[in-house]
């Protein structure tokens, strides 16, 4: 029966069966060392001149080689010793090796940061870069505060609830991805950018909290540390304030923070709460980095920043929203959007998150009177024709009896490389894409055959 290697050490004397990837091998004449590691850690053992058939075998092997190998734990000499590892007062003497399978030579070095590699080749061999070290530390830890936010979040009386992947293209923000229709041809689904109108229709059905670790997808152009498919913690709350929401979340990120990474420290608690004018007059931007010493790469810095422009003027000099067409106003300037007076004055109910100088997060309490929302898209400059094809649904919803309620969206990926220390996104994402979009792994986008742009009714231009 296996044995993972990190409970060999509790089997002193024992004989075990152990399987794994050869991560070195060592020739020391008489002797041959080999480095096996599994997922749980890794382990030296030692191939003594006899058997001949068995020191031939450990002569062959190779890093990258799976094998299984039965051998008996010893304790090490007291010089011998490993202090870097879990099991370094222990070794396998081997008796026994079977090689199931070989591996060719890795592009790279897969035991160092590999910071230096160009990230095209990484990306590349992907399932070899995920070999090293430091990215299986990452993934691991990256289920681990998952799975603590969700522990924590049904604790506090949430429900998982999974929305639509295939969605309606609404004009929200960035560019969608859309989906051709093979049964209703010249129609199309789009990826969601955020399961928003979702997450507001499920208050409407009444569950009042809602979480999910969701999917999200925006086409946009090439920015550096974005990626066109990113994950959000979700959710949404009925019957509460901007206060309500603050503090529950508040308290998730200090409790994430104690139980995954201890050896940080949070600056100052609670968290300071600044408004968009004071930050932008103070320090010149809505994501200030408010660290005391930006040096220490385990101290964090949490911030809100509130009372954001509900409004603010594009390139064409239109009314465009700061952060999302559904958030509410302000208490006091509901009468400015009713009225569609002083709209530049209008401050929404939102608020970021803000971690070392980064947004890690954002929400706003929601405008759930649809007379009131119709009058965010005339201001937006939206049509009644526009406002019923994109937003119907919407305001056909809050028709019927709408709560009030508010939520926030995390960006995952973004809050755990800030914690992990690591330079972007990509390297806390199993199978990250380029700046540009592309997965140089699996070679996509790529052509698709004829047949199949026949029967979606599409046809490709002539690059001509």
């Amino acid at each position: 029966m296996r044995t993972l290697i990190e409970y060999i050490i509790n089997k002193e004397g024992e004989l075990v069966e152990l399987f794994g990837w050869v991560e070195a091998r060592r020739d020391h004449g008489k002797l041959i060392f080999i480095d096996l590691k599994d997922r749980s850690d890794v382990v030296q053992a030692v191939f003594l001149p006899k058997p001949e058939e068995l020191r031939e075998k450990a002569d062959e092997l190779r890093p990258g080689w799976v094998v299984k190998l039965i051998g008996k734990v010893n304790r090490r000499p007291e010089n011998m010793r490993n202090p870097d590892i879990k099991t370094g007062d222990f070794e396998i003497q081997a008796e026994q090796i079977e090689i199931i399978n070989k591996s060719e030579t890795s592009p790279f070095d897969i035991y160092g940061g590999g910071y230096e590699i160009g990230e095209e080749t990484r990306m590349m061999h992907r399932y070899l870069d995920l070999r090293r070290p430091r990215l299986g530390k990452n993934i691991k830890i990256r289920s681990k505060a998952a799975k603590f936010i969700r522990d924590f979040l049904e604790e506090n009386d949430f429900i998982e609830i999974e929305t639509p992947i295939l969605s309606k293209s609404t004009p929200e923000g960035a560019r969608d991805y859309l989906v051709p229709s093979r049964l209703d041809p010249e129609n199309f689904y789009a990826l969601p950018q955020s399961p928003q109108q979702y997450k507001q229709l499920l208050m409407v059905a009444g569950f009042e909290r809602y979480f999910q670790i969701a999917k999200c997808f925006r086409d946009e152009d090439t920015r550096g540390d974005r990626q066109p498919e990113f994950t959000q913690i979700d959710l949404e709350m009925s019957f509460v304030d901007e206060k309500e929401i603050m503090d529950l979340n508040e308290e998730m990120i200090i409790k994430l923070v104690g139980k995954i990474w201890p050896d940080k420290k949070i600056q100052q608690i609670p968290f300071p709460k600044i408004s968009y004018q004071e930050a932008m007059e103070k320090y010149g931007a809505d994501r200030p980095d408010l660290r005391e010493n930006k040096n220490d790469p385990n101290l964090l810095a949490f911030c809100w920043i509130t009372d954001f422009p509900f409004f603010e003027k594009d390139k064409e000099g239109k009314w465009t929203f700061t952060h999302n067409p559904f958030s509410a106003p302000k208490s006091e300037d509901m009468d400015k959007l009713v009225n569609m007076k002083n709209i530049g004055e209008i401050k929404a109910a939102q608020y970021d998150i803000i971690l070392n100088g980064f947004e890690i997060g954002g929400g706003s309490v929601r405008n759930h009177d649809n007379k009131a929302l119709i009058k965010v898209f005339e201001i937006l400059g939206y049509s009644a024709e526009q406002i019923e094809n994109n937003f119907s649904h919407m305001i056909k919803a809050f028709s019927f009896g709408a709560p009030p309620h508010g939520g926030i969206a995390y960006g995952f990926d973004r809050l755990i490389a800030i914690l992990q220390n690591e330079p972007n996104i990509r390297e806390v994402i199993a199978f990250p894409k380029t700046g540009d979009g592309r997965d140089l792994m699996m070679q996509a986008p790529s052509e698709v055959d004829k047949k199949q742009l026949d029967e979606l009714g599409l046809k490709i231009k002539d690059k001509k």
